[in-house]
This record gives C-alpha cells, sequence and structure tokens, in this order.
C-alpha cells in the first residue's frame, strides 16, 4: 500500500543509507553502513567550494567485525565527503566500539563512548541500523547451524513492535509457548 498521494512538492535533499552483512572466510563476521548526502540545489561550502545538486556533503561509511555473539572484534570509520576539513579526523575513535557487544544497552554504550564531541553525529546515526543489520546477518546463519533445543525464556524480540506482541497472532503462530493472549 502506497503513501497517501503528496501535493505538489520539489525534492531538496536525499539521505541514502545502505547497510550490508558479509559472512568473512574466517568465521567472523562485517557490517557495513554507508550514508550519503546530497541536495538539489547548489549549497555555499567554504572549504570545498559551491557543492554542486547530486554531489554529496556527506559521504561516510563505517564497518564492524564481529564475531558470532555480536560482540565487535574490530571497528573502522572513514569519512570521504564532509562540509569540514576536521570530519575524518574523528575516525580512529570508533576503534573503541571493540569489545562492545550489540544487543541491550548497545545505544547507552555507544553514546557513552562517541556522544557528542567524542564522535560524529553522522556515523553515530549509522551504528543503529547497522546494528539490525548484524542481528539479520548473524542471528539466522546462528539459528540455522544450531541444534533444536528448548527455550527456557522468551526469544528477545517478543513485545518489541506491534506485529511481535506477545498477545498477537504472529506470537500465537510461530511462538505458541510465549503467547500471552486469548485462546
Amino acid at each position: 500500500m502506497p503513501l497517501p498521494t503528496p501535493v505538489a512538492r520539489e525534492p531538496v535533499h536525499v539521505r541514502s543509507i545502505d547497510c550490508r552483512g558479509f559472512a568473512r572466510d574466517d568465521g567472523l563476521f562485517d557490517v557495513e553502513a554507508w550514508l550519503v548526502d546530497t541536495k538539489a540545489y547548489p549549497v555555499a561550502n567554504r572549504w570545498r567550494g559551491p557543492i554542486q545538486p547530486g554531489e554529496p556533503i556527506h559521504g561516510m561509511g563505517l564497518r564492524l567485525t564481529l564475531n558470532d555473539d555480536l560482540e565487535v572484534v574490530a571497528a573502522a570509520a572513514m569519512t570521504d565527503f564532509s562540509p569540514y576539513p576536521v570530519c575524518g579526523a574523528i575516525a580512529p575513535a570508533f576503534e573503541q566500539l571493540v569489545g562492545l557487544r550489540i544487543g541491550p544497552g548497545w545505544r547507552r554504550a555507544v553514546q557513552a563512548r562517541l556522544g557528542g564531541v567524542r564522535g560524529c553525529t553522522h556515523l553515530v546515526d549509522l551504528l543503529g541500523p547497522l546494528a539490525t543489520t548484524a542481528m539479520q546477518a548473524i542471528l539466522p546463519l546462528k539459528r540455522r547451524a544450531a541444534p533444536p533445543t528448548p527455550a527456557t525464556r522468551p526469544p528477545g524480540h517478543l513485545d518489541g513492535c506491534h506485529a511481535l506482541r506477545r498477545d498477537g497472532p504472529v506470537v500465537k503462530e510461530h511462538h505458541p509457548e510465549w503467547y500471552t493472549g486469548d485462546g
């Protein structure tokens, strides 16, 4: 179902985010996230000169190398396009993610290490979709490889959204042992 038809309008800004997960030959995983911002009009920039329509204002990426427990074992950041010459200098700070585990408390731990002046707003923002991509890439492979065992606690994603509410039809069908609704 499409969004409702908008009123007449012109594009002014595009933010593209591309996230990808990879299984490595050494048993680890790489998850990458790329962000590109463009405008539909020229933007004056003191450092770069005029930034033309469609030319990236921001162009940056992150790669986290993770084990199958979603623990960061290596981190790399880069900035190819930015509005200020100093933006790319923060890239080494993202190595502080090493040792963190994607899961409960991830965002809080990221903010403690890279929030505000300790990081880059755009790169830190990328860590949200990157973490989701990591879970989507790694956890299904981990489940496929593991022998089936009875669950002793509900999966962590239950009650995480409207579709996966514990009293709803999806949980009733796919996780009946954790269903809390009627019947």
